[in-house]
């Protein structure tokens, strides 16, 4: 149980420290089919407009963190019946195989509505959303992939564009020798040799790191 004392705390160091001042501006929140939202770090007010909206769960992509954003999300999933699945996302590496293979049997068992959500909704919420699209909706990956783009935040051209660069290779590789998508990243996909093939640029890091100050 969280006191009204230790609440008050919680939000002045999310809105101040985590950047959540900008979030309640911006919400950077999109419905991406009928049974999935993408979004910022939700606030609690946020939260309770997800629930009102049918949303049955939450996946947290920055995972459990002791932090004032996460008990503050914690407590307002508990508050409105918000099932909190804490998924941890990595934005600037090759995705681990297990991850990707936890994403499929999450896709398939966890309760929709959902809202997946970063911090900024741009690159982590971006892939998730992307994978999500292809692989559970079935939509072709050249449309899917648009789920990492501009329009979100996302910045190809900087460390999280290793994100683009894995949807890349899945391609490049289908086109030369068509493979489900499954049957790669188990036999075929390697991280370590993936991500020494990929090149970000100096501006963009400096845009992301810097002055977004993205996770």
């Amino acid at each position: 149980m969280v006191s009204r004392w230790q609440r008050a705390l919680g939000h002045f160091e999310a809105i101040f420290i985590d950047h959540a001042c900008f979030r309640l501006i911006y919400s950077n929140t999109y419905r991406i089919s009928p049974n999935m939202f993408r979004a910022s770090q939700p606030s609690p007010s946020h939260i309770a407009a997800a629930a009102r909206a049918g949303v049955k769960t939450i996946l947290n992509l920055r995972g459990s963190r002791d932090c004032a954003s996460y008990i503050l999300e914690a407590e307002a999933c508990r508050a409105h019946g918000l099932t909190l699945v804490d998924f941890p996302v990595n934005s600037r590496d090759m995705p681990k195989k297990e991850t990707l293979l936890k994403a499929r049997e999450l896709f398939r068992k966890m309760e929709y509505p959902a809202l997946m959500h970063c911090k900024s909704g741009a690159d982590r919420a971006g892939f998730m959303a992307a994978l999500y699209m292809f692989v559970h909706e079935g939509q072709p990956l050249e449309a899917a992939v648009r789920q990492l783009s501009w329009k979100y935040g996302h910045f190809k051209q900087a460390k999280t564009g290793i994100l683009d660069y894995f949807f890349e290779l899945y391609a490049a590789y289908n086109e030369r020798r068509p493979t489900p998508f499954w049957d790669w990243v188990e036999h075929v996909y390697d991280p370590v040799e993936a991500k020494a093939g990929f090149r970000s640029r100096e501006w963009a890091n400096v845009v992301v790191d810097r002055v977004l100050s993205r996770e």
